[in-house]
């Protein structure tokens, strides 16, 4: 995407438009971030959460509400924005200010279209996958601007605020009525598993004839496409209780597979470990395959005795009760390795029914979750159009394809 000059607007560049500026950090303030989605502001005020630098050797500086700010490795990507804090920034950004009269809230939006659109991503050399270097401010000034005039950039940063936050109301409306949806969900799968008088309260493992678990051999990074091939299953591939086959690794040809550890329909998954804790002992049902699969170490599966109905035991693994069993059981701390104990898991209590009300109940919640997920989804779908009509939005008003009246509010 290269820019094009509309009639009445100049041809620029950064460095006759933006200065950049250089003030002292200020060791009393927190630090200020620039998000992908163009928002600029304190992190914490807290020096205790880590937000911190050392000193003002480490080239960290001043910023003040109104600042433009403009990430050097991630603006490619629309981590640029004017500042609503004063705080503190790091040496990767960029803070200026207009040298005369421009709008700093149309630049900023029209550098983030500059750069979702792929523009910014040949303006300068790249440094590592997915990032595009700029903190050599002359590789950052040189970029070519086309600007209207500064009442007509103050018209137009006004539509866009007062459009765009149209947008993001409905956007939040739509993301609590998601939430709520999914309340109601998990309150649907836990009224329906409430035990009755003839429900046997038992552990786990008499339920069960055994339990698997997989191998962790040194994989490929691509998926098994080729006829023959094996993959092995990655611990995220039930995360929240829905199963991807395409979350698993290919399997070296010279692999001697152990078929007894084969993936196959209908196997009931438990995830064994996550970095996330909320991720721990996800489980779900292969629903589908398309490839060869087998266990890895990080995945349980577990064999029902005749008589239980997998889909009722999987909504079982899916219910609030299981899953204050499982914060229960699992070590490690947040961002580290947290494991769900075997032992722990054959010990978990469940409820279990009559094997006619197991198959009862399962299909009432197939059927009233199915129904719930559909309205989940085209929530969803409704949010994404809703985010690609904003960015369209902004990509029409910052290249001049809207006509905003000057002085418009």
């Amino acid at each position: 995407m290269t820019p094009t000059l509309r009639q009445g607007w100049r041809q620029t560049t950064v460095r006759r438009v933006l200065r950049p500026l250089d003030r002292p950090a200020q060791p009393e303030l927190g630090v200020i971030t620039a998000y992908r989605d163009g928002v600029v502001t304190l992190r914490s005020n807290r020096r205790e959460d880590g937000y911190t630098f050392s000193d003002t050797e480490n080239g960290y500086q001043e910023i003040r509400p109104g600042d433009l700010v403009f990430h050097a490795l991630d603006g490619f990507a629309g981590a640029v924005g004017v500042s609503d804090s004063r705080g503190n920034a790091s040496p990767v950004y960029h803070v200026c200010e207009p040298v005369a009269g421009d709008d700093p809230a149309f630049i900023a939006r029209l550098l983030r279209h500059l750069g979702t659109a792929g523009f910014l991503t040949t303006q300068a050399p790249s440094v590592r996958e997915r990032s595009v270097d700029f903190r050599n401010w002359s590789t950052f000034a040189r970029i070519p601007l086309f600007l209207p005039s500064a009442a007509e950039q103050r018209s137009i940063a006004n539509y866009l605020d007062r459009e765009t936050s149209r947008i993001d109301t409905l956007i939040d409306e739509q993301q609590r009525l998601i939430e709520m949806l999914r309340e109601r969900r998990q309150a649907v799968v836990d009224e329906s598993l409430h035990p009755d008088a003839d429900w046997e309260v038992h552990a786990l493992k008499f339920a069960l004839d055994g339990i698997d678990q997989g191998v962790s051999p040194q994989a490929e990074s691509d998926l098994a496409q080729e006829p023959g091939s094996w993959g092995v299953l990655k611990s995220g591939c039930v995360n929240r209780g829905v199963f991807n086959p395409l979350e698993h690794k290919r399997l070296p040809d010279d692999f001697a597979v152990d078929e007894r550890l084969a993936v196959s329909l209908g196997d009931l998954l438990v995830s064994r470990a996550s970095g996330s804790p909320d991720l721990v002992g996800s489980a779900g049902t292969v629903d589908r395959l398309g490839y060869n699969l087998i266990l890895s170490d990080k995945l349980f599966r577990l064999r029902l005795r005749d008589g239980h109905e997998p889909r009722f035991f999987y909504w079982l693994l899916n219910s609030r009760h299981y899953r204050t069993q499982v914060r229960q059981s699992i070590s490690g701390a947040e961002g580290l390795a947290n494991n769900l104990p075997l032992s722990a898991l054959r010990n978990f209590s469940i409820a279990v029914p009559p094997a006619a009300d197991q198959r009862r109940i399962a299909a009432y919640l197939n059927d009233e979750i199915a129904k719930l997920d559909a309205l989940i989804a085209e929530t969803v779908r409704f949010i994404e159009l809703s985010r690609e009509r904003r960015a369209a939005l902004i990509t029409a008003a910052v290249t001049g394809q809207v006509d905003v009246q000057i002085g418009e509010a």
